[in-house]
């Protein structure tokens, strides 16, 4: 039954056509907060884990890009854009999209949007697989179905208002109490993952609790080849030792990396000569030797074409340049 109020409108009506302007200024109001506490956070530049598993980021100028190695993580931009190459495949997200990374994988991420006057601002909530096998079973969402083996590892979807909703919530738990922030960030971090689970990236999701397939092969491989990387590739042993066919492990590590597993373990190889020769103060020749190159002639042509500069030329670059990572 309708009522009629005193200025004779229709009073379901006004609620209907009210639904969506507080849904939009709702939603209007929870970005202008995780801005600003974000913000407050993490006043300078750099990063930041003020709650366990929680990582914000600053950034006042566009930098990168940078070759890093992404986590099983869901990622949000309150302010700002970034983009993330995979392979041939690239990413780009800013604060109406989230940014969701289920295996470990090398990457190239760099920063298209950021000034003094408005930094770049984000969150990182990393993502186990216990918890995730934990949300799906208590919400009896099924196992994956076959086709889940196929999805790439990364993708950026829409950021709804539930999730941004949930965004927000997580972000206030840095000014919280100590025993308030343990008592709740494990309830958000589950809200977080179920409407995940439920959304665009479901499928994806499935990855971090998947427990049998070729994900679960490939995430083995991924976890192999990171552990071993300065070690000989052989790739019929190893797709043996998973009980795949050498093309068939081949074609599934390609699905979910974008990358083929040279591929895969050259990144590693020249991510970690970077650190090496950055952080132990190494010469090309010794640190191409630690990541498992024969031939440095070969190392500096690889490590050219991947960082745009040759070896020692590239440390001096970034001890000049001195600023950090995000």
């Amino acid at each position: 039954m309708n009522f009629i109020n005193e200025a004779g409108n229709n009073q379901d009506t006004d609620r209907s056509h009210g639904t969506q302007p507080n849904a939009e200024l709702r939603e209007k109001v929870n970005r202008e907060e995780l801005v600003e506490r974000i913000a407050r956070a993490i006043p300078i530049d750099g990063t930041d884990e003020p709650v366990k598993g929680l990582r914000l980021n600053r950034m006042s100028s566009i930098a990168g890009p940078h070759h890093n190695v992404t986590q099983p993580s869901f990622c949000v931009i309150a302010q700002g854009a970034k983009e993330i190459l995979l392979g041939n495949e690239r990413y780009r997200y800013d604060p109406y999209k989230y940014f969701l990374a289920t295996v470990e994988l090398p990457a190239v991420s760099q920063l298209v949007e950021a000034s003094p006057e408005r930094p770049y601002l984000s969150l990182r909530l990393n993502l186990d697989s216990a918890t995730v096998a934990s949300v799906m079973l208590e919400a009896e969402i099924p196992s994956p179905r076959r086709d889940v083996n196929r999805v790439r590892a990364m993708n950026v979807s829409p950021l709804d208002s539930g999730l941004l909703d949930a965004a927000v919530r997580l972000v206030r738990l840095v000014d919280a109490p100590p025993a308030e922030a343990r008592v709740l960030l494990p309830l958000i971090t589950r809200e977080i993952i179920f409407r995940l689970l439920a959304g665009d990236q479901g499928a994806r999701l499935r990855h971090i609790a998947v427990l049998g397939g070729h994900t679960d092969r490939i995430a083995r491989a991924i976890e192999r080849l990171r552990h071993d990387f300065d070690k000989p590739l052989r790739i019929e042993s190893l797709a043996h030792d998973l009980g795949m066919s050498p093309s068939g492990f081949h074609e599934h590590f390609k699905a979910v990396t974008a990358m083929s597993p040279l591929q895969f373990q050259k990144n590693l190889r020249l991510q970690e000569a970077r650190r090496l020769l950055l952080g132990e103060d190494l010469d090309a020749s010794s640190a191409a030797f630690r990541v498992g190159y024969e031939d440095t002639s070969h190392f500096s042509r690889e490590y050219k074409r991947f960082f745009g500069h040759p070896p020692m030329r590239d440390i001096e670059r970034l001890r000049a340049a001195d600023r950090v990572e995000v």
